[in-house]
């Protein structure tokens, strides 16, 4: 029986006040979800703040946390009306063994590459760091892939205001893209959660 999770009293977000439930956890990157909708996929390396992000934007703890990272280790998916999001495992956790690694990336390859209805990727990075080998791999899949992405800096709240607006400058260098088109979020804050939230609708729900 699917796990369903009501929409909080007091809702932050376009997707806060929608009801959700938890569809499954699939080892198979090209699992198929019945019935078909469209997918919103999010994306990052581990502890980034992936789950705090999703918690933050559906205004309910449906991802589960941890201080520990990489606990991620399938494809999570949740339904929503009329589209569905999936938690995809973090890239880059080091500590785990080289079979386990393997089998991850090849999870994340497989989903990015091949789910025939995924509309957007929400691709989290961290704000206080350059971009890694890994994330250079990841942004190149997705432009093999041929994937839309919603590129998104996370835990902007541990940087200064000047910090950050340098950081954002750096970032969009380093992934050659404008400045404008990342969005600088804090789940902590609460830093531009409502305008991510109102993307990925706006993304679910395009023809």
């Amino acid at each position: 029986m699917n796990d369903s999770y009501a929409p909080p009293t007091d809702p932050k977000t376009v997707l806060a006040i929608l009801p959700v439930e938890f569809v499954g956890s699939f080892p198979d990157p090209n699992h198929v979800l019945e019935p078909a909708l469209p997918e919103v996929m999010f994306l990052g390396r581990s502890n980034v703040g992936k789950s705090s992000l999703i918690n933050a934007v559906v205004g309910r703890k449906i991802a589960k946390t941890s201080g520990t990272p990489g606990k991620t280790q399938l494809l999570v998916a949740f339904r929503f009306p009329g589209f569905y999001l999936l938690d995809l495992p973090g890239y880059g956790y080091a500590k785990l063994n080289q079979s386990e690694r393997r089998r991850l990336r090849d999870l994340v390859d497989g989903a990015i590459r091949t789910r025939p209805r995924v509309r957007t990727v929400v691709w989290l990075l961290d704000i206080r760091h350059e971009p890694s080998k890994d994330d250079l791999m990841m942004r190149d899949l997705l432009a093999d892939a041929g994937r839309e992405a919603i590129v998104v800096l996370t835990k902007a709240d541990k940087l200064t205001q000047s910090e950050r607006i340098q950081a954002v400058r750096d970032r969009a260098r380093a992934l050659d893209v404008d400045p404008d088109d990342l969005v600088m979020t804090s789940s902590a804050k609460g830093t531009s959660i409502p305008e991510l939230a109102e993307l990925i609708q706006d993304a679910a729900s395009e023809t």
